[in-house]
């Protein structure tokens, strides 16, 4: 694995464990912290499923699942050209994935924590390694976009 795309990975799950630990440390399960009223909150959440608790309970298929997903991101690394964003978007996306993947593993369940409402949809809960996961999928989606998915893509583009 690219150095770059492996300390990105690493900050990430660092940031995500490392903010699980402290609002287990600091809120109580199910507890709710006002930050900006009808906006923003820390509520301290188990989350047995995936995205809007589907899945609910099957936590050996969604770990057999993110394994499998792993192993695929792990193949497309090699595949999209190695350039700035594509480092930060696989590591952003590995270490979301494998922060998600070690809570689901040791506990059975993921800590959720980020309670959003914009303009009146109470968002689903989530944590730091969501937001790796959703912001490096975005970054390889403009990959795509541009054309920086193939490697032999920049090579045509040289001739």
């Amino acid at each position: 694995m690219n150095r770059k795309i492996l300390l990105v990975a690493i900050a990430t799950l660092f940031l995500d464990q490392l903010s699980k630990v402290l609002i287990e440390t600091f809120i109580t399960l199910n507890e709710q912290i006002v930050i900006i009223p009808n906006f923003f909150s820390l509520h301290y959440m188990n989350n047995y499923g995936v995205a809007w608790s589907l899945l609910d309970n099957k936590i050996p298929i969604i770990i057999g699942i993110s394994i499998l997903s792993l192993a695929l991101i792990y193949h497309f690394m090699y595949q999209f050209i190695p350039n700035k964003r594509n480092n930060i978007a696989f590591g952003l996306l590995v270490g979301g994935m494998v922060g998600n993947l070690m809570d689901r593993w040791l506990f059975g369940y993921v800590r959720d924590f980020l309670d959003f409402n914009l303009f009146g949809y109470d968002y689903p809960i989530f944590n730091i390694a969501d937001i790796g996961v959703v912001i490096g999928t975005i970054l390889l989606i403009i990959a795509v976009v541009k054309g920086e998915d193939h490697r032999e893509n920049m090579d045509c583009r040289r001739k």
